[in-house]
């Protein structure tokens, strides 16, 4: 398995001689780029996993290559880390909205640093895993109208998000989408992991290790996630539904520059802005719905 590529993106030569140095004591190969211009270079030229950004630079700033990331179906989906002092509120939010799925304020501390780097390529990994399953499937769904399933695993998410996600032309945008929900209903729904209990297990390493073990538990062994999917035409309707009590799923829309260091906290807003034409909770939040119009695949 190649090594993750790493992308660190800033004008000034001693910043990325810090970064770089923290970031050896990760397994990952390191490049650099010294202005944005250069930085979309080595994007167009390379394939990268990660890129930590600086947001003040002369010439093209950090908002115009991420806009320009954003703008490219190759790049848009790439995890980047907004590297920055630039830290009031609504600079923040201005980066999250521009498509930064972390914010990193300065002068940053390298055990922040390298706790979002790994959970942003253990992120990177699990979505680029979910890519590899779909090209592997050799049976294409298309003529599929109604069709259920009953879903207990991490495993599981990962393998029907994949197959499901070939009734859409954008399949790795809905496989995509379609895990982050499923995943989203088996952890904090059925298993009862909230968001800071999350946390803590992502900076720790042990997040999968602690959800088999729940898995096991006799009060978890018998509950499933049930995922229904409806042909309305052109329209793909979803509806997932946990075992749980709810959640407060509102805060959770959107990126939040409240959340923008957590290592958690993103998997509903990537999948409503990535996966899916629209996405809505009911009720206490162990149900959502979630669509796709899907005019290509039957007129």
């Amino acid at each position: 398995m190649s090594k993750p590529k790493i992308l660190v993106v800033d004008d000034e030569p001693v910043n990325l001689e810090i970064v770089s140095e923290v970031l050896t004591d990760l397994d990952c190969s390191l490049q650099t780029a010294a202005s944005g211009q250069a930085a979309l270079d080595r994007l167009a030229a390379e394939d990268f996993d990660l890129v930590l950004l600086d947001r003040m630079m002369p010439g093209m700033d950090g908002m115009a290559v991420l806009r320009a990331m954003k703008a490219d179906e190759r790049l848009r989906r790439l995890p980047v880390i907004m590297q920055t002092a630039a830290a009031a509120p609504e600079q923040v939010r201005e980066g999250l909205a521009a498509g930064a799925f972390y914010y990193l304020t300065k002068p940053f501390d390298t055990d922040t640093l390298l706790s979002i780097v790994r959970a942003a390529l253990q992120d990177r990994a699990w979505r680029m895993d979910l890519v590899a399953r779909i090209g592997a499937h050799q049976i294409a769904l298309q003529n599929l109208d109604r069709a259920e399933f009953s879903i207990r695993t991490l495993e599981e998410a990962a393998a029907i998000s994949a197959t499901i996600s070939l009734l859409a032309t954008a399949s790795a945008g809905l496989a995509m989408g379609l895990s982050e929900l499923l995943v989203n209903a088996i952890e904090h729904g059925n298993l009862g992991i909230d968001y800071a209990e999350k946390g803590r297990l992502k900076e720790s390493g042990t997040w999968p290790e602690e959800v088999e073990r729940r898995l096991a538990l006799p009060e978890h062994r018998d509950k499933r996630v049930r995922l229904v999917i409806e042909r309305e035409r052109t329209r793909l309707h979803f509806r997932i539904h946990d075992e749980g009590v709810g959640f407060d799923w509102a805060p959770f829309l959107e990126l939040d520059a409240e959340r923008a260091q957590a290592l958690n906290g993103r998997g509903i807003a990537l999948a409503r802005r990535f996966g899916f034409a629209g996405l809505e909770y009911e009720g206490c939040g162990n149900t959502v719905h979630a669509w796709i119009e899907d005019k290509e695949r039957r007129g």
